[in-house]
């Protein structure tokens, strides 16, 4: 887990210099600030530098992103966008929708080296308090303990630790389309973007 990529997106992890937190975490970005609407992209950021050969912080990736697809910025992302721009910079990747039971879930997640999960507070027993949803990054499913690694962007409390994976199947969110993106192995030949360095002010 010491090179799982966990970045934060908002003021108050950067206001304490807390590590993964960064300049962005202050910024307005089109007209938002970026610690309100920034979670997608900082899941493919934790993505991209964890398992690529690369580097990027958040806002890279978002500004990558909207010259990619169709994604106008100062908001959420789309799934679509998500799926379009983890392809484009070298992950097979799949959309999901929550599976009918637990067991399901688990053996799906099992397989992965990580999975970009949607979360709210508003499903029964959620893990999240206040979310109406919200983009995580989960990593490294561990059979002996049916934990994963969680990088939540948006919760000091909740960021690099390890958590149930039944607290996140119950907190994904059920009004979307779409709960989680299945995320592959990297492959080389399919980045288009091989950005190599994370710049920017930030603490790892």
């Amino acid at each position: 887990t010491d090179q799982v990529y966990s970045y934060f997106q908002g003021p108050k992890a950067w206001k304490k210099k807390m590590s993964w937190s960064g300049y962005w975490g202050k910024k307005m970005i089109d007209g938002q600030f970026f610690g309100t609407y920034g979670c997608g992209a900082c899941c493919m950021a934790n993505i991209y530098s964890t398992f690529s050969p690369y580097r990027c912080t958040p806002v890279d990736v978002y500004q990558y992103t909207k010259k990619i697809t169709e994604y106008g910025g100062g908001g959420a992302i789309e799934w679509k966008y998500l799926s379009q721009t983890l392809h484009d910079i070298g992950f097979q990747n799949e959309l999901a929708a929550k599976p009918g039971t637990y067991e399901e879930f688990r053996q799906d997640i099992s397989k992965l080296p990580c999975a970009m999960v949607l979360v709210t507070s508003y499903e029964k027993n959620s893990f999240w308090g206040a979310t109406p949803g919200h983009y995580v990054t989960i990593f490294n499913y561990d059979e002996r303990t049916g934990k994963v690694f969680l990088a939540d962007s948006g919760t000091i409390e909740h960021n690099r630790r390890w958590v149930p994976l039944k607290s996140i199947y119950q907190s994904l969110k059920t009004v979307s389309k779409y709960q989680y993106i299945r995320v592959s192995n990297y492959q080389e030949d399919l980045n288009q973007w091989k950005h190599k360095k994370a710049g920017g002010e930030w603490i790892r």
